[in-house]
């Protein structure tokens, strides 16, 4: 018996098997970054680490789980963030947390950095989505050159190298036969 990685047509007992996968997954990606980050004292937790440690974990079988595709998508999405905040000028500009809101310029290598990536994945045939937040983390600033993109870089290190892995575990089909309550006829995919 298998699990179907979209559950939203079956029962309870299938999206909390499923559920509890993706807890497991996840929980195992974000706490070996913050772990990682506490050992060496270094921001590596981002907000870019939760969508590809999720996209690992609830679709290990999908184009954007590929550690290719993950690699690939950061690495364009960190060269056009960065290549935003050097043509609008932004590389010595505050965060948006810091100035509370974006700056025009801002609001404009957002959207350059963001659809050059979106372009280039699809050009080179790497779709991973969670790299769009990788762009928009460098572009408001919130992970400037320095220790803060060391630190997202760093971060997502730990969860592309591990994530296949992890996210390719059979947990999904161990938790599903211990459940006496899925039916044995459902196609399923971990």
């Amino acid at each position: 018996m298998t699990v179907r990685s979209d559950a939203s047509h079956q029962g309870a007992p299938v999206r909390l098997t499923l559920g509890v996968r993706y807890l497991l997954v996840t929980g195992t990606l974000v706490g070996a970054v913050g772990l990682a980050g506490r050992f060496l004292a270094w921001p590596l937790l981002t907000s870019t680490i939760g969508p590809t440690a999720y996209v690992f974990a609830a679709h290990p079988d999908t184009e954007a789980a590929r550690f290719r595709n993950a690699l690939v998508g950061h690495a364009l999405a960190l060269g056009c963030g960065l290549g935003a905040l050097g043509a609008f000028g932004l590389t010595q500009y505050p965060s948006i947390s810091t100035t509370g809101s974006p700056s025009l310029r801002q609001v404009a290598a957002a959207a350059v950095g963001v659809g050059l990536t979106i372009l280039l994945l699809e050009v080179a045939g790497s779709h991973h989505a969670p790299a769009a937040a990788t762009t928009l983390l460098i572009t408001s600033g919130l992970a400037k050159p320095g220790p803060p993109l060391v630190g997202l870089v760093l971060g997502l290190a730990v969860v592309i190298s591990l994530g296949p892995l992890v996210g390719r575990l059979p947990l999904a089909r161990a938790l599903a036969k211990t459940s006496p309550l899925l039916e044995p006829s459902e196609d399923v995919k971990a």
